[in-house]
């Protein structure tokens, strides 16, 4: 079975949990809206992408840390749209859950997912309890305080920020996370293997600069000129358009060389590599190629 499909899977159980007997129907409805249909799932994809690297002995433990990273993911998603930050209209092309529900369903559907994302690590561990330890520590550290996502939200309230600092937070804590993730389900050593996620999330936000300052919403799903609209940190607007794309280039190769020994490094360095030119927006991945 393909990674999405097995993303999938784990990701409609989830909310199938969250949508039993005696729970609200449009909360409910809202947590579904909020993660399908799907997005890229590249933290999850990652999730599994590692744990296959070094031998997936357990795959059940490895979708649900990959479900559960993906559900933090889709709500922090949700609160960065409210009207209290982006106020953002559409999100994966269509209108934000806010827009679609409304904005107490909105903060409540966030706030489930990410309870979610946790009641489902704990029901998959069952299969190897003694790495639950690992990985409840190492996605909940991914989120909260001090350096979690919520920490690199909080960066866009302070008067000065580093740039570096907070794309590490905001974005590369849960792709740190989901390599740590997929190497603990997999029994490996997760502190190996957070170098590459680092790497990789600030690769991501470095793209995502780059496609708010010159894609379109049609192709992003999403508004576009975000970063200069609500004057937020923005290598493109830090660095300039060509020193953004050179400085994404260098982390791919950065991420693609962090990977540690394992049987499927070769395989994992080259999707790493073709996956960071797939983050480009279509006119400069023509340019590129």
């Amino acid at each position: 079975m393909d990674a999405v499909t097995r993303i999938e899977r784990a990701l409609n159980a989830a909310i199938a949990l969250a949508e039993g007997p005696g729970s609200p129907p449009r909360l409910a409805e809202a947590m579904r809206y909020a993660v399908f249909p799907r997005g890229a799932r590249l933290r999850p994809r990652l999730v599994l992408a590692v744990a296959g690297a070094v031998g997936d002995d357990q795959p059940g433990l490895a979708e649900s840390a990959g479900a559960a990273i993906e559900l933090l993911h889709c709500a922090s998603l949700v609160h960065d749209d409210l009207p209290c930050f982006d106020d953002a209209a559409t999100r994966r092309g269509k209108p934000s859950l806010h827009r679609a529900f409304d904005e107490p369903l909105a903060v409540l559907a966030g706030d489930a997912l990410i309870v979610l994302a946790f009641q489902l690590m704990a029901r998959a561990a069952a299969a190897a309890p003694q790495r639950l330890g690992p990985l409840m520590l190492t996605i909940g550290d991914s989120v909260g305080m001090p350096t979690g996502i919520v920490a690199g939200q909080g960066w866009e309230s302070e008067p000065r920020c580093d740039l570096t600092e907070y794309q590490r937070q905001k974005t590369g804590s849960l792709f740190a996370a989901a390599t740590a993730a997929g190497a603990a389900a997999a029994g490996a050593d997760p502190d190996a293997w957070r170098l590459l996620g680092d790497r990789l999330g600030e690769a991501y936000q470095v793209a995502d600069d780059i496609r708010d300052a010159v894609s379109d919403e049609e192709e992003l799903g999403k508004p576009t000129g975000q970063d200069a609209a609500h004057h937020r940190p923005s290598a493109v607007l830090q660095l300039g358009l060509p020193d953004a794309i050179a400085r994404l280039e260098s982390l791919a190769a950065d991420a693609a060389a962090a990977i540690p020994p394992c049987p499927g490094a070769e395989g994992l360095r080259a999707v790493i590599l073709l996956e960071t030119q797939r983050l480009l927006p279509r006119s400069l991945a023509v340019r590129a190629a």
